[in-house]
């Protein structure tokens, strides 16, 4: 199932150069690691890891998890996706090229076993890609981003936020197998 095409990851690719790119996830890690003491998370999927500044923020914050899992398809060197206890996708989705949501959806609903928690940047973003288009390929409201994911998951928890911008983030669980 693709998840990006090759022009878009050689863009992506070049965009992380930049080193305020990629750099959300540092905002969200005191969320993060709430979640993952709560609910007593020893493995996290960072679905869209860049740089794995999640993980850095985790650090600093004090967390130490068993299984720490990057997945990220401009950094092939990352391997495929894995299921954890917690997946992370921060300030990912809205970059994904629109005809592709739905496989990466369906490839986050795979690999969530327990928990997801998702962020998403509802405006354009300040950077450009090196094409010319905004980073925030998708910029849709939040009911839009909802009709997508309840087709996946079960929403527990949606939060406003102002980090870096007007978005949201979701606490989700896979839906009950029928």
């Amino acid at each position: 199932m693709k998840v990006i095409t090759e022009e878009y990851r050689k863009l992506q690719q070049e965009l992380h150069q930049n080193p305020n790119y990629g750099v959300a996830s540092l905002q969200f890690a005191p969320i993060v690691a709430n979640i993952i003491k709560d609910l007593n998370v020893e493995s996290l999927s960072d679905y869209g890891a860049g740089k794995q500044n999640l993980l850095k923020g985790l650090t600093e914050l004090g967390i130490k998890l068993k299984i720490y899992q990057p997945y990220d398809p401009a950094f092939p060197e990352y391997g495929e996706p894995k299921g954890a206890d917690l997946v992370c996708c921060i300030d990912v989705l809205e970059h994904i090229e629109p005809d592709l949501i739905d496989n990466v959806l369906q490839d986050l609903e795979n690999i969530t076993t327990k928990f997801g928690f998702f962020s998403v940047h509802m405006g354009p973003a300040v950077k450009l890609l090196a094409d010319g288009r905004n980073a925030h390929l998708i910029q849709k409201p939040s009911s839009w981003w909802l009709e997508k994911l309840i087709q996946h998951f079960e929403i527990l928890h949606l939060q406003t936020h102002g980090v870096m911008g007007h978005g949201f983030w979701v606490a989700v669980k896979p839906k009950e197998k029928n």
